[in-house]
């Protein structure tokens, strides 16, 4: 059975159990502040968990592309050295929101595994929560009772807090989980060691494949746990274990999974792939499965960075380039040729990709050929870190050179620690991280927050956003948390309805304020935080109970809702006048300025710029209404409605038309009613911002209007200034002299070099046998001054010329020696060190060069004849 039809089997036989099967949200994380990524299938239905949010659908299924490697959930050392681990993986889950509980789960689990895919009921190892009584929670009886009708009782084990108690977080819903494992051993083997014995155990061939969690409880900031209004169901069952078992293979990478991209990977550099533990056996396995996580994450918007979520994606990309470059002797960009297979294989699971092929690709391979730079230099340093570390009997990588590599090379410490260990070294990682942290103190001020529990105001099973139409709503405040921050402590409010729009789809948040009776409290934002708005202030108001007006800054929306509807008619004109592959890749709406990246894979030229502006300012002008709808998701994509990669919509979405050939798009934000009231757009920068994107800067509203009014005043300016009507006229034959005076002083200056060059020959002192010249000049630039030592040199033999002058109040220097010194005289005399070591602190500065030729720069001009007397000394020894 192929990979493919095992996914199908397992939605449709949830579709059969009434569930609705939904998509894969990104796998890349929006308005979570604990998350980078979706680490679990439940992560997209927190909401529902946390009561936040009302489900659609009581039973939900799906595949979830998930990725795991950072904070707790961190599989990366283990993958491809392992059979089983992977960053990025498919998660197969069926939910239920307060419908059924552990009866029908655990029944419908032995029902698919036993009786749609036929495993073998003996290869089935089932653990159930064995209690806690330092928390008071017993042993999970029900879930065994239910285990106890399908499996054989010697099969069902107890399991530890560890292993079958599942939390969210340090804080929210937990409840105790039901593991299911797999015996993949022979049969013979399965006869010799039981498979009990070998549950939790790390062995290779007894893995888990499935865990039914069943949350009951909330757990608070205090570490105590209540009951939870309703009870649920979240499933997760690792797609690429479950393939393994199906196909019969001892490794995932076996499975049909992975060997159509190991094939290509084969192809590609001519090695072999024996499924062994071989070095060159890990890279395919680690290029098989990083090519999956870094062409997801960056399809559904998180481009390679140096901070963040885009660092752990560049993390993982340069670990697998260092894997093709090292062990499988492939020197030029690989990974970005596999995008293709990737696509191909995910079409119709997972979309986005094959809609976004290029790009993926154009950013994979340009990110590839900018480590590929120093891959090498930084290969042939950490070679002599642990040359060094061996001769002087270390076992222990210095955290500082660690902290080098990364700095200078842009290794990242997981693949320090890998080559290290390669070597049978260790990292101190310690001392890294205390270098890390050195330098974000010296870029930053911490701003650690403590975020304390949420106190209960006015409790309410839901709370709604009303600001679309609203600006100033009465309401209460249904819950408030403090906030300790390294100098002071703020407040975060949620209140029963708000008309403050919170931070989201790159809109700011909302400010204003809160009016308490006689008492207002400032809004200084609005965020979006688990499904709920959260309003940020300094202080809460004496009576906290009470009703209250809820007022949003009017002007400030007004100038973001300009901004915000001007980005669609930005979007709508990039894709008419550079083409259809033009996506959103990010975006900044603000009161102030709107700042749009798309992906392009050029610089977008003035003339195309133009062009763009006169088709948004024409629509503007136009006057068009701007219709807003809530539609259900299919029925919007039909009408043609664009969606952005990367972001989780419901089934329910909000559809914003400007003209329906013109611009329709899924959107949560602010707009006009009509585009005539954004009054004008004005393009004020275009810039790269990453391989294959664009930035676009733009002005509208009163802010266009006042750089227009700016740029007339400063072009009067520089007519006054030039006394004409005509300033760019002006300017262009000012530039005309300046460059053919330019040309003629050069040619002056050439002619005086000759002369001062004939002048200086004249002094040449014989000094310990070599020709000394040392002298004082006047020049107009440094590089006039290494021009006549290059003049000089040409007329000389066995030579050191020493110049020096006063250019600008400051001092510059430059020492030029004959190459054949040593040889024809017996006399060292390096230059460079020259510089550094003696004149340098003489004049102030800094400098260096070759053995041949070096020069410096000062602030003090005072000691340049103690410059000439101590190359003079040095000469004569």
């Amino acid at each position: 059975m192929t990979s493919a039809a095992i996914r199908q089997q397992f939605l449709d036989f949830f579709k059969e159990k009434q569930h609705t099967i939904v998509p894969s949200a990104p796998i890349v994380i929006k308005n979570d502040p604990t998350l980078l990524f979706t680490n679990a299938g439940m992560n997209q239905f927190k909401d529902y968990f946390l009561g936040n949010k009302v489900p659609a659908h009581r039973r939900v299924a799906d595949t979830q592309k998930c990725l795991r490697v950072s904070g707790k959930h961190n599989d990366l050392e283990e993958v491809g050295v392992d059979t089983y681990h992977h960053t990025m993986f498919e998660m197969l889950g069926n939910w239920s929101f307060g419908d059924y509980f552990k009866k029908e789960a655990i029944a419908w689990s032995w029902e698919l595994l036993t009786g749609i895919f036929k495993i073998n009921p003996g290869q089935i190892y089932v653990t159930v929560f064995e209690g806690d009584e330092s928390e008071g929670l017993p042993f999970d009886q029900e879930a065994y009772d239910e285990w106890a009708k399908w499996v054989d009782p010697a099969h069902i084990l107890k399991g530890n807090k560890k292993d079958n108690f599942w939390e969210m977080g340090d804080t929210g819903p937990c409840g105790p989980c039901s593991e299911i494992h797999m015996d993949c051993r022979t049969e013979a083997e399965r006869a010799g060691v039981s498979g009990a014995s070998l549950v939790n155990a790390d062995h290779p061939q007894v893995i888990e494949i499935w865990n039914n969690v069943f949350m009951q409880f909330n757990r608070g900031k205090d570490g105590s746990l209540t009951p939870l209004p309703e009870k649920h169901v979240d499933t997760g069952m690792g797609f690429e274990r479950l393939v393994r078992v199906l196909q019969q293979k001892t490794s995932n990478y076996d499975t049909d999974v992975f060997t159509g991209t190991i094939q290509v990977i084969s192809q590609l550099t001519g090695k072999k792939y024996s499924a062994a533990d071989s070095r060159q056996d890990i890279a395919f396995r680690v290029l098989a499965d990083h090519i999956r996580a870094i062409a997801f994450s960056i399809a559904d918007g998180q481009l390679p960075s140096n901070t963040g979520a885009g660092y752990v994606i560049r993390r993982i990309l340069r670990r697998a380039v260092r894997y093709y470059y090292s062990y499988l002797d492939y020197k030029t960009p690989l990974l970005f040729q596999l995008v293709p297979v990737i696509a191909k294989q995910f079409d119709g699971v997972f979309p986005e990709l094959v809609q976004q092929q290029d790009f993926v690709t154009k950013v994979i391979k340009e990110e590839e050929e900018a480590f590929l730079r120093t891959l090498e230099k930084g290969l042939k340093k950490i070679d002599e870190l642990i040359q060094t570390a061996k001769t002087s009997g270390l076992s222990t990588l210095d955290g500082a050179q660690a902290f080098e590599l990364y700095d200078t090379f842009g290794f990242p410490i997981d693949l320090t620690r890998l080559i290290a260990s390669e070597n049978e070294l260790s990292v101190d990682e310690a001392g890294f991280a205390e270098q890390m942290q050195q330098q974000k103190n010296r870029s930053r001020a911490a701003t650690a927050l403590d975020t304390e529990d949420w106190v209960p105001v006015h409790p309410t099973d839901k709370t709604g956003f009303v600001g679309y139409d609203d600006l100033l709503v009465p309401t209460e405040v249904v819950k408030y948390r403090k906030v300790k921050s390294k100098n002071k402590e703020t407040y975060q409010l949620v209140l029963k309805q708000t008309p403050f729009y919170a931070e989201s789809g790159g809109q700011v948040g909302d400010t204003g304020v809160l009016v308490f009776g006689d008492e207002k409290i400032p809004v200084e934002n609005t965020k979006k935080e688990n499904g709920e708005f959260i309003h940020f202030v300094q202080k809460l108001p004496a009576a906290i109970d009470g009703e209250v007006i809820a007022k949003v800054d009017g002007e400030r929306r007004l100038n973001t809702t300009y901004n915000h509807t001007a980005t669609h008619l930005l979007h709508a004109a990039l894709k008419q006048v550079l083409g259809t592959h033009v996506n959103q890749k990010g975006s900044l709406v603000s009161p102030e300025v709107l700042r749009f990246d798309v992906s392009h894979f050029a610089k977008i030229t003035d003339e195309e710029l133009m062009q763009v502006e006169a088709i948004v300012n024409e629509k503007i002008r136009a006057n068009i209404e701007v219709n807003i709808e809530e539609l259900p998701k299919e029925e919007a994509l039909k009408k043609g409605a664009m969606a952005l990669f990367g972001e989780k919509y419901g089934d329910l979405v909000r559809v914003v038309t400007i003209d329906p050939a013109f611009s329709i798009e899924l959107c949560g934000g602010t707009h006009v009613p009509r585009t005539g009231m954004i009054g004008l757009m004005v393009i004020t920068a275009e810039s790269a911002v990453a391989a294959g994107v664009r930035r676009i800067e733009a002005l509208t509203g009163g802010a266009a209007i006042r750089y227009f009014a700016d740029k007339v005043q400063q072009n009067k300016a520089v007519a006054e200034i030039l006394k004409t009507n005509q300033p760019i006229k002006a300017i262009e034959k000012l530039l005309e002299e300046k460059a053919a005076l330019e040309s003629k002083l050069a040619s002056l200056e050439a002619k005086e070099i000759t002369q001062l060059a004939t002048q200086l020959l004249a002094k040449t002192q014989t000094v310990n046998g070599v020709q000394f010249i040392g002298e004082k000049v006047e020049v107009s630039s440094a590089d006039n001054l290494k021009k006549l030592a290059f003049a000089l040199k040409s007329e000389l033999k066995d030579y050191v010329v020493v110049l020096t002058a006063s250019v600008q109040g400051k001092a510059s220097v430059v020492i030029i020696t004959d190459p054949a010194l040593q040889e024809n005289k017996g006399l060292d005399i390096n230059a460079g060190q020259l510089i550094k070591k003696t004149i340098a602190p003489i004049i102030k500065g800094g400098g260096g060069g070759s053995k041949d030729l070096a020069t410096a720069g000062g602030q003090d001009a005072s000691n340049l004849d103690q410059v000439i007397a101590a190359v003079s000394a040095v000469i004569a020894g």
